[in-house]
């Protein structure tokens, strides 16, 4: 292990910009809840409330530890930290988890609710991180290497395929991949995961009724507009009817009656409609400069360790931004995944603020 480097300032421009999301998603929640709100529980202000008290406390309390404690000592609890959220994703298994359609994805304590599958981005990420870093040529051997990568990523991606939580399994493969690859990978490992990942995927749509009719709905998107087709299509004018400019904030006629989850996996589409087509490019322009300034963290970072972290950061925020982002366009199939510091949910935006703190304190000892 490499000596402990002297801590420097924080990397003002990546802090800033995270909580510069974060702000603007705690204002376009308001909007994007408030009708909501009103009608499930009298109070217009519900949402963002409980966003405050649960999620952005969690999260808050999350990047300050991250970013004041020393990046290396989550090397020494990556395995623990990932048996222990693979253990939480078995639990939705278990009389504490809560069933939603066919989906099971979270797990209810009391009051308080949450969902092991955002955890296990950030867990798998410090373990791949340490277990990659820890010996260079481990990435360029075929059976000390690529086999165990792929075996661990294959129990995870199964237990999250039995949830249903599909998103989630593109979302941790883009990344882990990503992450493998710039480890020093050979491109033929890369190519056979690929090719496996992909047929793997194709038979798990093929039998599967819903993820089949969410491909087909992508084909043909107004062979059922009533029906199966009736999210990609309100999204989709919702979106247009915010030409340029906007409606203006408040102002979505689509967020209460018309627009399904329009605070979590549509609200995208509330954001291009209030604030038009100018507010979403620079929204996506934010998002583009976190995602910068994330690799060049990595760039500078003292270690592999480091480097991995903070490149992981970087493709979890834009594999996951490009998902929530393309499926509400019609540039991939339809599915549900929060837009990162934006969106309604306490796992997704606590997790998201905890890796921006790890990345943080890589930053100040660069």
């Amino acid at each position: 292990m490499r000596a402990r480097t002297k801590p420097k300032k924080v990397d003002y421009f990546f802090v800033s910009l995270i909580f510069l999301l974060t702000a603007f998603g705690l204002v376009m929640l308001s909007s994007a809840s408030s009708d909501l709100g009103k009608m499930k529980f009298n109070d217009s202000y519900y949402h963002l409330k409980h966003q405050l008290i649960y999620s952005l406390s969690l999260g808050l309390a999350g990047f300050f530890i991250a970013a004041n404690v020393y990046y290396r000592r989550w090397e020494k609890l990556a395995l623990f930290f990932l048996i222990a959220s693979i253990g939480l994703l078995g639990l939705v298994f278990t009389p504490l988890g809560v069933l939603s359609g066919d989906a099971r994805r979270w797990i209810a304590l009391g009051q308080f609710t949450f969902q092991p599958s955002e955890i296990v981005k950030l867990t798998f990420l410090i373990y791949l991180a340490a277990w990659l870093s820890k010996d260079k040529n481990r990435a360029r051997n075929f059976i000390t290497g690529f086999v165990p990568f792929f075996c661990l990523l294959a129990i995870i991606a199964g237990i999250l395929l039995i949830q249903y939580s599909t998103s989630a399994i593109i979302i941790i493969l883009i990344t882990t991949i990503g992450v493998y690859f710039v480890s020093g990978a050979r491109l033929r490992f890369i190519m056979i995961f690929v090719l496996i990942g992909l047929l793997l995927i194709s038979l798990v749509v093929r039998f599967t009724p819903y993820r089949f009719d969410r491909i087909m709905s992508f084909l043909n998107p107004q062979s059922d507009p009533l029906g199966k087709t009736y999210q990609i299509n309100q999204t989709l004018m919702s979106i247009g009817s915010g030409k340029i400019w906007g409606r203006g904030y408040g102002q979505s006629t689509t967020k209460i009656h018309y627009l399904p989850e329009p605070i979590g996996d549509s609200i995208f589409a509330i954001i291009a409609e209030e604030l038009g087509f100018a507010g979403a490019t620079g929204l996506i322009i934010a998002f583009f400069l976190l995602i910068w300034r994330s690799f060049v963290i990595a760039k500078k970072s003292a270690d592999n360790f480091a480097k991995f972290l903070a490149i992981g950061f970087g493709l979890f925020v834009g594999s996951q931004t490009f998902v929530h982002i393309g499926a509400l366009t019609g540039l991939i199939p339809l599915t549900g995944v929060p837009l990162p510091f934006i969106s309604y949910g306490g796992t997704a935006l606590a997790v998201f603020l905890t890796m921006a703190g790890i990345v943080t304190n890589i930053s100040k000892h660069s």
